[in-house]
């Protein structure tokens, strides 16, 4: 798990967000829709608080365990220990049920984030155990960040960053904004507001943001919910493929149109799973996505 130090210069924005999206359809194809919904409930702030007059390695073993619980890991059993080290924190990947996590030294006196850097680590020991992983450190980890978030444990990622005119702090591989991103894909999902556990106004503005990013995949057309804009340009575009059957899909619009058999149809990413939906393009319609049974009302 990388760890930026204080004062160093934070990445903001969305760089990573086609990985992200792909996290999340990764993570219902693995569970399915069924399993995803038994961590509608988010881990609660009581288990993961620490406070400074608590013992340090009873206390880091309480909340591994509450992290455990939470990511439905009954019998696996984490050690956690302490010792410096250039990252924030490294678990060891073995077949269990034991499985070893280090933290830095520093949060000896950062304790209120142990509760952030074991969530990640632990959701390393959930996928490892599922045998769901992206090719590449980097993918992988923004995998294992996302599911923390997506899972209920990760808004005490988003919430150890903190940023001042004098020491900057931040905890995973994903930014500021796509944690938020994230969780407001979560809070959508299962009618949850993360936002009154967030103890650092930092983390409370990068949530808008990816709230509002978010917001943005929910008005996207063929989508009813579409702005007055995006469905004037849909429509421009339907007629288009309609008089250009073999023309190139335009790479900066969402929806593809494909020409076949049975007529025009549409291809569309899922605004919760962002699994691709095909629909033929008749109208009105109302459909289910296949992978997270999200009804979606469509004009296509």
């Amino acid at each position: 798990m990388t760890n930026s130090p204080p004062g160093a210069p934070v990445v903001h924005g969305f760089p990573h967000l086609d990985t992200v999206r792909s996290a999340i359809t990764a993570l219902y194809r693995r569970l399915s829709a069924d399993g995803v919904r038994t961590y509608a409930t988010s881990l609660a702030p009581a288990d993961a608080a620490f406070a400074d007059e608590d013992d340090l390695h009873l206390g880091a073993q309480r909340v591994a365990r509450s992290l455990v619980q939470h990511l439905h890991l009954p019998e696996a059993r984490m050690i956690v220990g302490f010792r410096a080290m250039e990252h924030a924190a490294s678990v060891e990947l073995t077949a269990g049920p034991e499985y070893f996590i280090e933290l830095n030294d520093r949060f000896r006196t950062h304790r209120r984030d142990i509760g952030a850097a074991l969530a990640h680590e632990v959701t390393h020991v959930l996928l490892h155990r599922l045998d769901l992983e992206f090719p590449g450190t980097r993918a992988n980890e923004i995998l294992t960040d996302t599911t923390t978030a997506y899972l209920g444990a990760g808004w005490l990622l988003l919430d150890a960053f903190r940023e001042d005119a004098t020491s900057r702090q931040k905890l995973g591989y994903l930014t500021p904004e796509e944690f938020g991103y994230v969780l407001a894909k979560r809070a959508f999902a299962f009618d949850e507001d993360p936002s009154p556990w967030f103890t650092s106004p930092q983390a409370y503005t990068a949530y808008t943001k990816g709230r509002q990013r978010a917001l943005d995949d929910l008005r996207r057309p063929p989508l009813t919910a579409a702005g007055w804009s995006g469905r004037r340009r849909y429509a421009k575009d339907r007629r288009y493929a309609q008089d250009h059957p073999e023309a190139a899909p335009d790479p900066n619009v969402p929806y593809v149109f494909e020409t076949g058999g049975e007529g025009l149809r549409v291809s569309f990413p899922c605004p919760t799973c962002h699994q691709r939906i095909r629909l033929p393009v008749r109208g009105r319609v109302s459909a289910r996505c296949g992978l997270c049974r999200t009804r979606l009302e469509c004009d296509t």
